[in-house]
């Protein structure tokens, strides 16, 4: 006797609380992520067939509907192609827990299972110089609490290649003084890691939880109510920065400067001044080092100083002829 197919809710509910969080351990960020991508589907869903959340079955979310999801992502909500990749990982994810929880909903996830991401062109990663990111840095006006909380957020922000999620998330009790000043960051995927500090970017952040009374549980980075401060609060105030940073260097002038650029900054500067990849992907905290090699592959003047212990070949120079009609078409295409 075949065993009657479990609901989709139910199968949602199973995939968060026993796959993602029981099972896999995944992290608050990850089942956020994760979350979106649910609601996002859901609403798209129920506007699609008439129905509400929980009265959608599996084969309400067959392919030609995830499909049509992903193109509303990008041509509806102006998504990236990579935004786009992000949310059917998780409906893959899914979709392979799905099918081997419930065996009789194997045609609709193997179909689902079979929309392959979408290709996309990795541009050259932006990043700014010494010159610019000093002008940032010092572009708060430290004679105001927020200029204050700004000056140490970018501080730190530089010196150690930080993604805004971990600089939103210090803590106090993640400032390290006993023997090196460091800082103890909360990466994606539970992965943490110590990063040391500069003695003025140490002597900045000591001197700012003192005058805020920071205890272990207080936010490094608080807003007026007292809160971490949130992403798009970091970005805001960065764009202030770089605004004010235009006047005395206007080479920023027109770029897009946000906490991700920070993070390139760091990382070029370090391979500049001869810091090894592995150590560069151990401070931005890739899981894989091949994710670091595009910093090299963005270094322009590396790639020059390459070039110019290669002398320049000489070969003689002879035109093409070619043979017949059929390759003198081509050739002037």
């Amino acid at each position: 006797m075949r065993a009657p197919q479990i609901g989709f809710p139910v199968l949602v509910q199973d995939f968060f609380l026993r796959h993602l969080i029981a099972e896999r351990g995944a992290s608050a960020r990850t089942i956020e992520a994760y979350r979106d991508s649910f609601e996002l589907l859901l609403g798209f869903a129920g506007q699609r067939t008439g129905k509400t959340a929980a009265a959608l079955c599996m084969a309400d979310v067959d392919a030609p509907l995830i499909t049509d999801f992903l193109d509303y992502l990008e041509t509806g909500r102006g998504n990236t192609a990579r935004t786009r990749n992000v949310r059917l990982a998780a409906i893959h994810s899914f979709m392979r827990y799905a099918g081997i929880r419930d065996p009789a909903s194997l045609p609709v996830t193997a179909r689902v299972l079979a929309i392959p991401a979408k290709r996309f062109d990795r541009p050259v990663l932006g990043y700014l110089s010494r010159e610019q990111i000093t002008a940032i840095l010092a572009a708060p006006d430290q004679g105001t609490w927020t200029g204050r909380r700004d000056a140490v957020l970018l501080a730190v922000a530089y010196n150690t290649g930080a993604r805004v999620s971990e600089l939103a998330a210090l803590h106090s009790r993640d400032v390290l003084t006993d023997r090196q000043s460091a800082v103890h960051l909360h990466g994606k995927g539970r992965k943490q890691r110590v990063i040391p500090l500069w003695k003025p970017t140490a002597a900045q952040l000591r001197a700012w939880l003192a005058h805020i009374g920071a205890e272990p549980g207080t936010p490094v980075f608080p807003n007026r109510a007292g809160q971490p401060m949130t992403r798009s609060g970091i970005r805001d105030r960065l764009d202030r920065a770089v605004e004010i940073a235009e006047k005395s260097c206007p080479s920023l002038r027109g770029q897009n400067v946000t906490p991700h650029t920070i993070r390139h900054s760091t990382a070029m500067h370090l391979l500049q001044s001869g810091t090894d990849l592995a150590v560069i992907a151990l401070w931005l905290g890739h899981e894989s080092p091949a994710t670091t090699h595009q910093y090299l592959e963005a270094d322009l003047a590396a790639k020059q100083a390459a070039l110019s212990q290669l002398p320049e070949p000489a070969p003689a120079v002879v035109p093409f002829k070619p043979d017949d009609d059929l390759l003198a078409f081509l050739e002037g295409l």
